[in-house]
């Protein structure tokens, strides 16, 4: 954290700064974060269970890209410019009042595709970063033509949004869909073109450290589901057995997951363009994954204690047990590709490839399915844990 707090216009921070961590307002941020992505999950979750699996798929990709790109946005932009001065802390308060807009808009994108909230709280995040590097292009002339390439494709990408989305309107859910994943393209594309003219300066072990927070985020909605299995083992006391066991096997899960991001960093090259962009992409596979298992929790749940979408007859057990294994399953391959593939050699490198692979089989196995589950996601700590030792 800088020593001086003012209103003058914040340059570029050390890239190679000591005992650099989260600050308060990034926690905070976090906050703001983990209440869209728990909206989205939820949304998902009544989807599934009223029997509009695909469609939910669907929308809580559309939801989540919002939320998980709006993070990810600002969180390099702190790590490289981040000066804690009144100034930057209210654009970033501003940019937190868009993702709590968001996050009330998701409800009516899951009931109707109606994007117009969502859009409207993205719109804010959006111009909230277009202050940033404007700011940025001001103070670091070194970085001025990353900067202000940054401030102008952020705004041509939401123009695009506005003008497709808001003021035309498309009827067709294939329409709106197709040009809300043309619009993803387009805003993946602004930092790939913008850091060509010049990589911005930010902190490596910050970043990872970041993005390790926002997995911790995510998985606390697995741990969500199982404590809600315990809350309905008073109501529902012919399935008791089935959602203490369910329980059991979402907090074994949990920490699972949890074992298997924390084993080992990533390897990020700070000096290679591609590298670091490879690693930030896919992990948006880590957490939508992370998130949607505890959505498919939650199914299964409802399942059990006689609950459906929108109060109709709950999802089969299939619905639920496939949402768990495929959202594990992502999560898995979101692994292997950011580490696992690099940092691993001999055929055991590929080993969470082949275990997503065992997970989804094991969606199949009826009311054994999630403890099973639970089961392959330990085995592939040991395993994989293993692999890590011999191989150190």
């Amino acid at each position: 954290m800088t020593k001086t707090r003012s209103w003058r216009p914040f340059g570029a921070r050390d890239p190679h700064e000591a005992h650099r961590v989260s600050t308060p307002l990034e926690l905070l941020f976090d906050l703001v974060i983990v209440i869209a992505v728990a909206s989205a999950a939820e949304g998902l979750h009544h989807a599934v269970a009223g029997g509009h699996a695909a469609m939910g798929v669907a929308t809580f990709a559309m939801a989540f890209f919002a939320t998980w790109w709006a993070w990810v946005n600002f969180t390099w932009f702190a790590s490289a410019y981040d000066s804690d001065g009144p100034l930057y802390r209210l654009i970033t308060c501003a940019i937190m009042a868009g993702a709590l807009v968001i996050a009330g808009g998701i409800p009516r994108l899951f009931e109707g595709l109606d994007l117009s909230l969502v859009i409207v709280g993205y719109a804010v995040m959006r111009l909230g970063m277009v202050a940033f590097w404007l700011i940025a292009a001001r103070a670091d002339p070194r970085h001025r033509r990353t900067a202000l390439t940054y401030a102008i494709g952020i705004s041509v990408v939401q123009l695009y949004w506005n003008v497709t989305l808001q003021w035309l309107r498309p009827e067709s859910t294939g329409a709106a869909m197709a040009l809300f994943g043309l619009g993803a393209l387009l805003e993946l594309s602004v930092p790939l073109v913008a850091e060509r003219r010049g990589t911005t300066p930010w902190h490596l072990h910050h970043v990872a450290e970041r993005h390790g927070l926002l997995v911790i985020i995510v998985l606390g909605e697995v741990l969500l589901a199982s404590a809600n299995a315990f809350t309905y083992t008073d109501g529902a006391a012919a399935h008791v057995g089935q959602l203490v066991l369910l329980a059991f096997s979402a907090l074994a899960i949990t920490f699972a997951m949890w074992w298997l991001y924390f084993s080992q960093e990533g390897p990020v090259d700070q000096q290679v363009f591609s590298s670091a962009f490879r690693w930030g992409y896919a992990h948006a596979l880590i957490y939508a994954g992370g998130a949607a298992t505890g959505a498919g929790f939650a199914v299964v749940i409802d399942g059990l204690a006689g609950a459906g979408g929108h109060g109709g007859p709950p999802a089969p057990p299939l619905a639920g047990n496939l949402t768990v294994a495929g959202s594990l399953a992502l999560y898995m391959i979101g692994l292997w590709f950011v580490r696992d593939r690099l940092v691993l050699t001999g055929p055991w490198r590929h080993g969470l490839l082949l275990f997503a692979a065992a997970v989804l089989g094991a969606a199949t196995l009826g009311d054994l399915a999630l403890p099973a589950t639970a089961l392959l996601t330990i085995a592939a700590v040991v395993a994989r844990s293993r692999v890590q030792c011999r191989q150190a």
